[in-house]
Parts: C-alpha cells; sequence; structure tokens
C-alpha cells in the first residue's frame, strides 16, 4: 500500500530494492540448501585443491631478487635519465676511478670506520690503512676505489681555507667494474661476500675502531632477511587466532557450544590462503617480504564471515531440520558477505591495475585479489560442509566436544556434579523453550545485559560525543603532518647490517647530497660568456667537480685565449686534457668530428649539495628544482643519482593506489544507493568509512608511520575491513522495525556485535606475535592494522551506538503503523464483545 505524500519514483525504487535484497537471499538460501545436501563434495574438492595447488608452491618456490624492480616507482623520469645516461656515457668505455658508475649502482663495498666519542679518527691512521690494505689485497673482480668522505668533522677556528681539525668517522667507497657481464656479475658478488666476512673479521682485530660495511647486495639480503624472522612469529599467530576463535564459540551448552566450528573456521581461511600462493607460484610469481602480509588481510576478512554464519545458525530456529537451518543462516548472512567481499575484490583490483606504479603494491594487490576469491568460495563450501556436520550433530542430540550421544536429564541426576557440569546441555529445563537458548553465549549475554544498557545510557552519550571530537582532532591533526619520504630502511630487518650502515651514515655524513650528475646532453657554445655565466648560475649553491670550471682557470693561469670555438677546443684537446692532473676528465666529454672540424656533443658535470639533518628530502627539493631549469633555461641537461630511482615521485606513486582504491568504493556504494538494501545504509556507511579511514591516516603519521608501500596497502585495507565489520550493523539498524532508534542499535548489536566483536578480538590477538620480530616491515605492519582494527572497533561499539540515535533514519512511521495495528486489533476485540457479550476473549 502507499503511503501518503510519497512520490511514485521512490515506491518503484523501494520495490526494486526488495525485489533485489529478496532475489540475493533466495539465491543463497539455495546455495545453502545444496551445500547441506551435498557437505561431502563441498568438502573434498577445496581439499584436493589445497593439495594440488601446495605441493606446486613447495616445488616452485623462488624469491623476488631485484629490489628496484619491487619498491622505485615503475614509470618514472629517473629512470628515463638513468637511461640516456648510460647511452651517453657507458660503463665500459669510462675508466674514471670514481663518477664513471654513478648511472647505475653496480657492484661495490663500502665501509664506515667510526672512531670511539671524543676521538679524532685521523690519529687512527694506521687502522685505517690497515683495513683498506686488506680489502686491496683480495681479489676476485676488484678493480677500483675511492675513500670520499670524512664524517662528523670539526674545523679549524678561524680558518679562511676551512683546514679540518678533526672527524669523528671517514666512509671508504670500492667500486667494482663488471661492464654488465653474467660472470663478472657473479665474480662480484662473490667478492662482495667476501668484503663482508672480512669487515666482521677486522672489527674482532680492531676494538678501537667501529666498522659498519655495506654492498650491493646487503639491502636485498636484509628485505629478505624480514621473512625467515617472521617464519616463526606467524605460525605462533596462528595459534593465537585458533585458540581465540576456539574459545569464544564455546559455550556451557555442551549441545550448542561450537568451539571445532571455531577451529575448522580458521584453518579454511587457511587452506584458501595456501591454495593463492600454489596458484601464485604456479604463475611464475616470486616471492617478497611485502607478501607478509596477506595472511592477516586475509584471516581479518575470512573469519569475519566465519563468526558471521555462527551468529546466523544461532539466528535461526531449533525445531528445524538441519539442512532449513544452514540454508536459513546462508539466506541471513551470505548476502552481506557477498557484497563486501566484492569491494574487497574491487579494490586490490584497482590497486593491480596499470595506474599502480609500485610493483610491490602491484603483486601485492594480485595476490589479494586471488585469496579474496579462494577465501569466499572455501568459507561457503568447506567451512559451510563443517557447518551442516556439527548441525547434524546438534540436531542428534551429540556432544560439541566428545561426539557422544547426551545421556536424559533423569541419568545425570544420579551422576556426579563435574559429571553433570560437562555432558549437561544446561537447558533441561522447560523453561528453555520459552526463550532462543543461544542467548546464553557469554558474549552475546554480555552485550544484551549490561553493554547495550550502557552505550545507550543518556548520561554516557555526552561523554562518546566529547572522545569523538578527540579522536577527530587526533586524526586531523596527524591527517596535515604527512610525509612521502621514500625511505628503503623502513623495508629492512631492523638488527641488519644496512640499517645500522644507514643510521650512522645519516648521523655522520648528512652534511652533503650524494654526488649527482650533471649531463648536458645537447652540442652547446662553451666558449660563449653567456653560456658559461649560464653554468655557473646553474652550478651555484653545489660544490662543483666540473671540467669547464677547471678548463675555465687552466685558461685564465696560462693567459690564453679561447672566444671562438677552434681555439676552444684546440687548446681543450691538445693542452688542457693531456696535463696528468686533467686526464680524468676525458671521460666526461663526448668529441665528434665532421671533416676537419671537432664538436662537443655532450659532458657531464659533478654537483654535491649541502643538505641538513633531513638529507632525503633536501635531495628530493633539489631534483625539483633542477629539473625545470632544463627545460626553461638554453642549456639542454639532466640531473642523476641511482638513488633518484627509488625518490622521484614516489610520494605520488604510493598514494595513488589508495585514492583510486577509495574512489572505486564510494563509486561502488554511490550506484547502489539507490538498489541495495536501503540508501541511508550506503550513506552511512560512507561515512563511517570515511572516519575511519581519516583516523587510521592521522593517527599512524602520529605514530611516526611513514607513507610507503606497506602503509598504502593496510590503508586499502582499511577501507575494507571498516566496510566488513560497519555494513552488517547499518543494514540491520535501518532496516529495524522497533519503536525507537535505541531499541534498534540494540537489536543491531545483539544481532551482530558478537561476530564482529570475536573477529576483531581474534585479528588483534593475532598481530601480538608482530611485536617480537626485529624487523622495521613488521612493525609498520603492526602499528597499522593495530590502528584499523581499534578504529573499526570504537566505531561499531562506541561512536556508531550513539551517533544513530541521534540522526535519522527516523522509526516515527514504524511506531505509526504498529499503532494502526493496535487500534485495529482493539476494534476487532470490540465487535467480537458487542457480538457475544457473555464471552469475553482475551489477547
Amino acid at each position: 500500500m502507499r503511503r501518503p505524500g510519497a512520490p511514485a519514483s521512490w515506491i518503484w525504487w523501494r520495490m526494486l530494492r526488495q525485489v533485489l535484497r529478496r532475489g540475493l537471499q533466495s539465491f543463497c538460501h539455495r546455495l545453502g540448501l545444496c551445500v547441506s545436501r551435498h557437505p561431502v563434495f563441498f568438502l573434498t574438492v577445496p581439499a584436493v585443491l589445497t593439495i594440488t595447488f601446495g605441493l606446486s608452491a613447495l616445488n616452485r618456490f623462488q624469491p623476488e631478487g631485484d629490489l628496484e624492480r619491487l619498491v622505485a616507482p615503475s614509470h618514472s623520469l629517473a629512470k628515463i635519465e638513468r637511461s640516456l645516461a648510460s647511452s651517453l656515457f657507458p660503463l665500459d668505455e669510462s675508466k674514471s676511478q670514481l663518477y664513471s658508475d654513478l648511472h647505475t649502482p653496480g657492484r661495490y663495498g663500502r665501509v664506515i670506520l667510526l672512531s670511539p666519542p671524543g676521538d679524532n679518527i685521523l690519529l687512527q691512521a694506521e687502522g685505517i690503512l690497515q683495513t683498506h690494505r686488506a680489502v686491496l689485497e683480495m681479489k676476485d673482480g676488484r678493480n677500483s676505489f675511492i675513500g670520499h668522505q670524512l664524517g662528523g668533522v670539526v674545523e679549524v677556528p678561524n680558518s679562511k681555507d676551512q683546514r679540518v681539525k678533526s672527524a669523528r668517522a671517514i666512509q671508504i667507497t670500492y667500486y667494482l667494474q663488471t661492464y654488465g657481464s653474467a660472470t663478472q656479475d657473479l665474480i662480484g658478488e662473490k667478492w662482495e661476500n667476501e668484503f663482508c666476512k672480512l669487515m666482521k673479521k677486522l672489527q674482532e682485530e680492531h676494538q678501537d675502531l667501529q666498522l659498519y660495511s655495506l654492498a650491493s647486495f646487503s639491502l636485498w639480503r636484509d628485505f629478505h632477511k624480514t621473512s625467515i624472522l617472521a617464519r616463526s612469529k606467524v605460525l605462533v599467530s596462528l595459534v593465537l587466532i585458533l585458540t581465540t576463535a576456539t574459545l569464544s564459540s564455546s559455550m556451557k551448552d555442551c549441545l550448542r557450544s561450537k568451539p571445532f566450528l571455531g577451529l575448522l573456521g580458521v584453518l579454511t581461511v587457511c587452506i584458501s590462503i595456501i591454495t593463492a600462493a600454489g596458484i601464485f607460484f604456479i604463475t611464475d610469481g616470486k616471492y617478497n617480504s611485502t607478501l607478509l602480509g596477506i595472511p592477516f588481510f586475509a584471516m581479518g576478512h575470512g573469519t569475519k564471515g566465519v563468526f558471521e554464519l555462527l551468529s546466523g545458525w544461532r539466528r535461526t530456529r531449533e525445531n528445524l531440520p538441519f539442512k532449513d537451518r544452514v540454508a536459513d543462516a546462508y539466506s541471513d548472512v551470505m548476502v552481506t558477505y557477498t557484497m563486501t567481499s566484492s569491494l574487497y575484490f574491487i579494490t586490490f583490483g584497482m590497486g593491480a591495475s596499470p595506474f599502480t606504479n609500485i610493483e610491490a603494491v602491484k603483486v601485492f594487490c594480485q595476490n589479494m585479489c586471488v585469496s579474496i576469491l579462494l577465501n569466499y568460495f572455501y568459507i561457503f563450501s568447506f567451512f559451510g560442509s563443517c557447518l551442516v556436520f556439527a548441525g547434524q550433530l546438534e540436531q542428534n542430540r551429540y556432544h560439541s566436544i566428545f561426539c557422544c550421544k547426551i545421556p536424559s536429564a533423569e541419568y545425570l541426576d544420579r551422576k556426579p556434579v563435574w559429571f553433570q557440569t560437562v555432558m549437561s546441555d544446561g537447558h533441561q529445563q522447560t523453561s528453555h523453550h520459552e526463550t532462543n537458548p543461544y542467548q546464553h553465549h557469554f558474549i552475546q549475554h554480555f552485550l544484551r545485559e549490561h553493554y547495550n544498557e550502557w552505550i545507550t545510557n543518556i548520561y554516557v552519550k555526552p561523554f562518546v560525543v566529547i572522545l569523538y571530537l578527540i579522536y577527530a582532532s587526533f586524526s586531523f591533526m596527524g591527517c596535515l603532518q604527512i610525509s612521502d619520504r621514500a625511505n628503503i630502511i623502513n623495508l629492512l630487518a631492523s638488527d641488519s647490517p644496512s640499517v645500522s650502515y644507514a643510521m650512522v651514515q645519516q648521523k655522520y655524513f648528512s652534511n652533503y647530497s650524494p654526488v649527482i650528475g650533471f649531463y648536458i646532453y645537447e652540442p652547446l657554445e662553451y666558449w660563449n660568456s653567456s653560456v658559461q655565466e649560464d653554468l655557473r648560475r646553474l652550478c651555484s649553491g653545489f660544490t662543483a667537480v666540473s671540467w669547464v670550471e677547471q678548463y675555465y682557470q687552466f685558461l685564465k693561469v696560462s693567459n690564453i685565449s679561447a672566444n671562438n670555438k677552434s681555439d676552444f677546443i684546440s687548446v681543450l684537446q691538445s693542452s688542457f686534457l693531456k696535463k696528468p692532473e686533467f686526464q680524468h676528465f676525458r671521460n666526461d666529454i663526448i668529441f665528434s668530428k665532421a671533416g676537419d672540424e671537432n664538436n662537443i656533443i655532450a659532458s657531464r658535470l659533478y654537483l654535491v649539495a649541502r643538505t641538513s639533518r633531513d638529507k632525503q628530502k633536501e635531495v628530493i627539493e633539489v631534483l625539483e628544482k633542477l629539473r625545470p631549469l632544463s627545460l626553461s633555461k638554453s642549456i639542454r641537461f639532466i640531473v642523476f643519482n641511482p638513488s633518484f630511482v627509488f625518490m622521484d615521485h614516489y610520494g605520488l606513486s604510493v598514494t595513488v593506489p589508495v585514492l583510486i582504491a577509495g574512489f572505486g568504493v564510494l563509486l561502488v556504494l554511490i550506484l547502489t544507493f539507490f538498489l541495495v538494501i536501503h540508501p541511508l545504509g550506503n550513506f552511512w556507511l560512507i561515512l563511517s568509512v570515511t572516519s575511519i579511514e581519516l583516523g587510521v591516516l592521522g593517527l599512524m603519521t602520529l605514530w611516526n608511520v611513514d607513507m610507503d608501500c606497506i602503509s598504502i596497502l593496510c590503508l586499502i585495507y582499511t577501507l575494507n575491513f571498516a566496510i566488513d565489520h560497519c555494513a552488517p550493523l547499518l543494514y540491520t539498524f535501518v532496516l529495524a522495525t522497533e519503536h525507537t532508534r535505541t531499541q534498534c542499535i540494540k537489536s543491531s548489536l545483539q544481532e551482530h556485535g558478537t561476530a564482529i566483536l570475536q573477529n576483531v578480538t581474534s585479528f588483534l590477538i593475532g598481530l601480538v606475535p608482530l611485536l617480537f620480530v626485529p624487523s622495521n616491515l613488521t612493525f609498520t605492519l603492526f602499528k597499522c592494522l593495530l590502528l584499523t582494527g581499534g578504529c573499526t572497533l570504537l566505531h561499531c561499539f562506541v561512536i556508531l551506538p550513539v551517533f544513530l540515535t541521534f540522526f535519522p533514519p527516523s522509526k516515527k512511521h514504524h511506531k505509526k503503523k504498529k499503532r494502526a495495528k493496535r487500534k485495529e486489533r482493539e476494534e476487532i476485540e470490540c465487535i467480537e464483545i458487542q457480538e457475544n457479550p457473555d464471552h469475553v476473549t482475551t489477547v
């Protein structure tokens, strides 16, 4: 019947929503009936898939060896600049002892020698020279070395030429020229291994010096080390989740308790993850440490479906056959779970799209999509079959743990108390038919009898509003302080040599930037005074190692005039580059000959910028200032250093996936605004997810979590985790028909609060072992996921139950409907009394 004043379009939308909702429920009901009628088939197929793909995963396991491919932006200007620099100045034609390898990191070994506090490293020359000689005596590929930096320098007071009084540390770099040859590269790798072993040995011999070594393979080794360190902790996490799920699914009632279903639910998610891993390795995927987060991500979603199905089973009527109860549970739960699984697939699918510029994020999202699909399939098939068998045992009155027949009440009365406690179903009295026996589950009992009354108390609501304002304030403050520092150290094991080296280098060698190659790739009139002035202006503010500057000084000292092209190039080739002190500049100039005329078609300079403690941020600023100048000035140049590959537009690269995922979620929710269940449900869901996402983003910034690939993946997961837990609660609220909003939110919490609390508790307890993995990657994972679980729990149990009692949807029309029905019933009673005044019908 049409409500007065309601537009016709609104009625049609409402009818369409009801048709779609009932259609989805009907489909899920039939799916549940299918599983309950063929449980052995749905149990066997997933098990066979897991065995098949699991064995394949063991045979094809291979780690990813290219760290740059994983964490550096895939499409960046820095990689194009590196290719141009390599084409202009090939490695195999360069003989410079220091700067010829600057357009590729190549093979190298570095060592920092640090003196004790208060000592001068310059006074320990013997120890430094012994270390240096030991390295020079090594074989297998070493070609060149250069000691190029002092750290912790103290200058002589009032010194005009900046004379060094003392220094705390010295850094020596040994470059290996491998020329891209596979054989030379293997030799270089062997040399690097021997170099690191030698540094450990020398550290034991020289107790008065601290040695910190680094090789080109050190970053990859310490990145992969996280997976090795985390193996045992992941198993401990699994045990904790199994224990929590088993205990939270238990009851005193030995008939209706389902501890094994909680256990089997977690194992269902585990075997789905194993199957996904097998598919990944069969398709030639290579493992990397960022994939360590997939088990935790998949577990957080999978166990939510498990606990929701258990709650749906408890809401079914006990007098129904167990097959119908399974079908009713599917009809009640799987509609929402299908929607949330679809959103997981959409968001991570967008993260795996070509728009994602970080390969590690793309690989992770691809694996997560496969995991979500298998997770969904295993939940309704494998776990559904387990639910069928458990329901059959319950219907036949078998013990939930010992699987034996529960004795009658008369038999139990003759047994000891401990036997009665173990074997009693807790509802032998006749009154157990009057109430739902599943309400005696300890979490449901706590929510119904204590928490629901407390959180909806009028005196509690002002404190909740104040709490949310504090939460929003800190979140907003954190969002204003977001930084996109691309520090690769965040992905390494925290006790690794690479991290120790980086910390010492940051402390004592942060006054100068890395050496930046300045490549002029077009012919230039170097003899022109205006060009010379432009070059000086570009190099101002830098310490430059420049053949141009040295050549100008040589002409000035030698009193030679070179104001035209022929004189400039003639003196350069015949005099300047033949001097022993300037011969190393030959590799920095490219000449071409056209007839009898020589031309300079390209050249390179080297710049070093003065920096402060935040060295990386200032290097990025230098890069962003120099690049536009190459387009606006008459001089065409590029600037490059191997570290630019990791820094170039990293902030944009890591934020794009979460922006795309967020846009995808918003788009899906808006498109389904008038189709799925209730439009106000989607509206509240958008607000809740936005609040949780911004809260996690702001709080993790205040917790010193940088915007790297791990934190971005966690933010994508936060979107889905929030929807996973808020959607059932909100949709139940907007569809509730109680008289008041308070009663509706109590009903929603009673219906879904148990599953939400079970899942979030299991999820957070499973994160605890990550604290004991000595790795920056797992610390970031722990912080972000802890904030995700905490903020979601706060919204589901504190913020939403209070705010939903203030704002729409209104429940007045439900109240009017019930009043109308009550009035109609009273009129019928009056008619009955008038027709038969000697008999009064009781209601």
